[in-house]
C-alpha cells in the first residue's frame, strides 16, 4: 500500500464514530482560553451511575468514602459468578484510574462504570476505580496524593463485606490515569496545562517522565509492566516512548499495539479489540501471578 493510500481514520460502525465525534466536539468546546473549563457543561453530557449491591450483568458495586472534604472516594466491583461470596477470598484486586486528561469522569461516569464491569466480570477480579480530585480547580500533585492515600486507606483497613486477595495486587489506567500509575508506583495539552503548576510545560516531570527534567527510576523496584497502544491514538509516540523509557530503565515492560483502535476505544465492548484486550489482561495478570507463586 502506498503511503497516501493509508487511511486516516479507523473502520468503525457509524454509532461508535457518530459518539467518538461528538466526544471531541464537547471537549473542544468546554475548554476555555485561560486553562480552565465549563465545568456546568460536564455535568450535563457526564451521565452518572449508583453504587448497585444487586448485581448487574454478574457484577455489584459499592462506593466507598475516604474523606467527604475532598470528595475522595472509590467503587468496588465484585463478579458474583464466582459461585459464592467464600470464592472471592481468591480473587485479585485491580486498582484502576480513570482517564480524562486529569479533568474529566469519575468511577461512576458511565463508560468507566460499565468498563470497570465488564474487567471484573471478564478478568474474575475485584476492581477498585477511584475517584481524585480533578484539574484546574485542584493542580498537580493533588490526583497522586489521592490515589496514594486510596492505596494506603485500604491497606489499612478492614473493609465490611470485601474479601479480595490483597497480595494479588495490580494497577490499572487508561490515558491520564496510565500517567498516574505510572507515578504511583514509584511513590491533549490545555488538560496538561490545567494540572501542571503555573509556569509548567510538557517536560515537567510528571507529564513527561523520561523526559529532560525526569527521575532516574533505575534502582526503584518496579513490577511488569503492559502498555496497550491504538494504531490511530493521538498520543500513541508518548506511550512508545514510556515503553522504551521502562526498559532502558531496566524494567520488564510489554507493548501490546492495536492497529485499527483509537484513544479509549476499551468503552465500546462491540469493537474486536475490546475482546482482544481482555485476553491479553487476562494472561497478563496470569503470568504474573504464577510467576511471583502467590
Amino acid at each position: 500500500m502506498a503511503q497516501n493510500d493509508v487511511p486516516q481514520s479507523p473502520e468503525l460502525p457509524c454509532n461508535i464514530k457518530l459518539a467518538s465525534s461528538a466526544s471531541s466536539f464537547l471537549f473542544n468546546v468546554i475548554g476555555r482560553h485561560n486553562d480552565t473549563l465549563y465545568r456546568f457543561l460536564i455535568n450535563c453530557f457526564d451521565l452518572k451511575t449508583c453504587p448497585s449491591k444487586k448485581p448487574i450483568n454478574g457484577v455489584k458495586t459499592t462506593d466507598i468514602t475516604i474523606d467527604k472534604s475532598r470528595n475522595l472516594w472509590f467503587r468496588i466491583f465484585t463478579p458474583t459468578n464466582t459461585g459464592d461470596d467464600a470464592a472471592t477470598a481468591g480473587l485479585p484486586v485491580i486498582f484502576f484510574f480513570h482517564g480524562g486528561g486529569f479533568v474529566f469522569f469519575a468511577p461512576n461516569s458511565l463508560p468507566f462504570e460499565k468498563f470497570c464491569r465488564g474487567l471484573a466480570r471478564q478478568l474474575s477480579a475485584i476492581i477498585i476505580s477511584v475517584n481524585y480530585r480533578l484539574a484546574p480547580g485542584n493542580r498537580y500533585p493533588s490526583q497522586y496524593e489521592d490515589g496514594f492515600d486510596t492505596l494506603k486507606f485500604i491497606d489499612a483497613t478492614e473493609l465490611e463485606g470485601f474479601s479480595g486477595n490483597l497480595r494479588q495486587c495490580f494497577l490499572a489506567g487508561d490515558s491520564a490515569g496510565g500517567n498516574m500509575v505510572h507515578h504511583i508506583a514509584v511513590n491533549a495539552d490545555w488538560m496538561w496545562k490545567s494540572f501542571l503548576p503555573e509556569g509548567s510545560n510538557r517536560d515537567h516531570q510528571a507529564a513527561n517522565v523520561f523526559g529532560p527534567n525526569s527521575v532516574d527510576i533505575s534502582g526503584v523496584k518496579l513490577p511488569s509492566s503492559i502498555i496497550f497502544v491504538g494504531g490511530f491514538d493521538h498520543l500513541q509516540d508518548w506511550q512508545k516512548r514510556y515503553c522504551e523509557g521502562l526498559k532502558k530503565s531496566g524494567k520488564e515492560a510489554h507493548l501490546v499495539e492495536f492497529p485499527n483502535a483509537f484513544h479509549s476505544f476499551y468503552v465500546f465492548p462491540e469493537l474486536p479489540e475490546f475482546d482482544l484486550l481482555m485476553k491479553e489482561m487476562k494472561d497478563f495478570m496470569q503470568q504474573q501471578l504464577e510467576s511471583s507463586n502467590i
